[in-house]
């Protein structure tokens, strides 16, 4: 059943005298190039906004204007934490993700009490946490934060795009689409390239199983997006090399 993005988790947490209470997400985490960007939230208790949700469900014009907003706001604390492709390859992506959580809950302008994370628990930590799983969509807190942090890393691919016109990064942003394989099999991959992520080694293996994934759709179908199957056999492809799960914490900075 469908219900509105709002403040149910974050008013529980203030019915119990938590006032600072930070929303954190990421974006990034599944691509093959660039940096995970993650950002933390903090707002105010009489905040509202008929349009915020998942940044993933709005379009890109929306989720600028929206962005605009939340940034612009005295009364909204907010921050950003960024870890490269680089260290990605160095200690995985999950422990990068976290890592970028980390940076941007330490980066906030005001101490937050309590935290509300997409998704699992993010262990080590320095805060109380409560994890929710497709909480971009239930939190306003995680909503907006879903937002800053994808606008922040789409404008630092439009970037890299400039730097790296042969690979289209302002199409696809770095994830997994036909396009971004089809590139990366014509020129190899790039500085940004996560090459700890088997896709970015075997472009074709991942082309391949599109293509399999192609028998199944639909005559019509001329995006280059993939399906979230064929997205799946490519994380799992990366997850081959990255061995997230199996790996000890990292260390709280």
């Amino acid at each position: 059943m469908y219900r509105r993005c709002g403040f149910r988790h974050e008013k529980k947490l203030r019915a119990l005298g938590v006032v600072r209470i930070a929303g954190i997400d990421e974006a990034g985490r599944g691509a093959l190039a660039g940096p995970v960007v993650a950002a933390a939230v903090i707002l105010p208790e009489k905040f509202r906004h008929r349009r915020l949700k998942d940044s993933k469900q709005l379009l890109p014009e929306l989720r600028q204007e929206i962005y605009d907003e939340l940034v612009s706001r005295a009364d909204i604390c907010w921050s950003v934490g960024i870890v490269d492709s680089v260290e990605i390859d160095q200690i995985n992506i999950l422990r990068a993700t976290h890592k970028a959580m980390r940076f941007a809950l330490n980066r906030l302008p005001a101490i937050a009490e309590h935290v509300l994370i997409d998704g699992l628990p993010v262990l080590p930590f320095p805060l109380p946490q409560t994890a929710i799983i497709d909480g971009d969509c239930i939190s306003l807190s995680i909503a907006a934060a879903s937002v800053i942090a994808k606008v922040t890393r789409d404008r630092l691919m439009r970037e890299f795009c400039a730097q790296f016109p042969e690979y289209c990064f302002g199409q696809h942003k770095g994830y997994g689409t036909e396009l971004h394989l089809i590139k990366l099999h014509e020129h190899g991959p790039c500085p940004i390239h996560r090459r700890s992520f088997e896709p970015v080694a075997q472009p074709l293996l991942a082309l391949d199983l599109m293509s399999c994934r192609a028998n199944y759709a639909s005559p019509a179908r001329t995006e280059t997006s993939l399906t979230s199957l064929e997205k799946s056999e490519i994380e799992s492809l990366a997850s081959q090399t990255t061995s997230a799960v199996l790996q000890p914490p990292l260390r709280s900075e």
